[in-house]
């Protein structure tokens, strides 16, 4: 058995992207989805981390309560999911499965781009409850 790549894991997270309630699944559809192995070095180093196995995802980009009409975009809000660390999240956890954790770093991930509370994310994501 090997172990899941990056198109399984974009998969897993296209899969909770079409579960969410479609007045938010419209607007995620606008959002980019990147899976890549680790976190660049950069954008580690911009982070001030240390550990590329701490950092499961990330929005980049600028939240929707942010943006203006003005607001011109130079490249899509994206949102990253890093495999290695969610693979090792999921041994260690080893009590969910990987789709309901890459689920999980989704929406968390996709919270930002939203702007919302946790209350909000309880609402999608039964982790936060």
């Amino acid at each position: 058995m090997s172990a899941p790549d990056l198109g399984d894991i974009e998969a897993l997270a296209k899969a909770a992207r079409e579960g969410l309630p479609p007045d938010f699944k419209r607007p995620a559809m606008e959002v980019a989805l990147r899976v890549e192995d680790f976190a660049p070095d950069d954008m580690l180093d911009e982070m001030e981390i240390e550990d590329p196995f701490s950092l499961t995802g990330l929005y980049e980009g600028i939240p929707l309560i942010e943006k203006s009409s003005a607001h011109q975009p130079l490249r899509l809000d994206t949102i990253w999911l890093f495999r290695r660390p969610i693979l090792d999240e999921w041994i260690e956890r080893g009590d969910v499965s990987l789709g309901d954790l890459v689920g999980h770093v989704y929406v968390h991930e996709l919270a930002h781009h939203f702007g919302w509370s946790d209350r909000d994310i309880a609402t999608i994501d039964e982790w936060w409850t």
